[in-house]
């Protein structure tokens, strides 16, 4: 009851609490389609460029999240941006390119050859082959890859909170260091129903963009 209080009374604040939150996200995510779509369909054309490519990412995963943020800070220290957003979104950047570029990378090398063959068959040129057959095709797996990303840093930008990037990892921070429990409580209730809003966002995005011919 005393948590259900506290929300109603900071509503406001909790909200720009949620919008600096998926900021951080949405904009490191993106920048990691940008950059992961790309290299996942550029890695298809070299087995051994792949493994490198998905070794180094998996490594990045398993250095945990706090460390990350912790090189973060003298690294862009140097440019005067040791803590705060610039580190958070960097951070999370690098921790969604092995989600995205794996998944890339699957669903390109995983379409039937039969169908490559008949695009070319058709007199379709590589380029063509790739917007026109093989990206369609692979939109699921790579929607799937997005979603995973998204839902696994949302929680990790709330332990950005830490090193002042804001969202709201700032209630859970704050819970923890002033025993609070109205505030911890209300942190991490926030973060799980943003990442079980983003996924289901997502979800309804992957459905649009999947070519029919796949869903029947």
């Amino acid at each position: 009851m005393e948590t259900i209080q506290f929300v109603a009374n900071n509503l406001g604040t909790i909200g720009e609490m949620a919008v600096e939150h998926i900021s951080i996200v949405a904009v490191a995510v993106g920048l990691a389609i940008l950059t992961g779509v790309p290299l996942g369909i550029a890695i298809t054309q070299n087995r051994q460029v792949a493994d490198t490519v998905l070794y180094v990412a998996s490594i990045i995963v398993t250095i945990p999240s706090i460390a990350l943020f912790g090189l973060m800070i003298p690294v862009l220290s140097l440019i005067g941006q040791g803590i705060g957003w610039l580190p958070a979104v960097i951070a999370i950047l690098l921790y969604s390119q092995l989600p995205i570029v794996r998944n890339t990378y699957t669903a390109i090398t995983n379409v039937d050859p039969a169908l490559r063959e008949a695009a070319r068959g058709m007199g379709m040129t590589a380029a063509q082959r790739l917007w026109r057959v093989e990206i369609p095709i692979a939109v699921p797996v790579i929607m799937a890859g997005v979603r995973t990303a998204v839902v696994m840093n949302i929680g990790v930008a709330a332990i950005a909170a830490y090193i002042g990037a804001g969202g709201l990892g700032v209630l859970i921070s704050r819970g923890i260091t002033q025993t609070d429990s109205r505030q911890l409580i209300a942190g991490a209730i926030a973060v799980s129903l943003l990442a079980i809003l983003a996924d289901w966002a997502l979800l309804q995005v992957q459905k649009r963009l999947t070519p029919a011919g796949l869903t029947r």
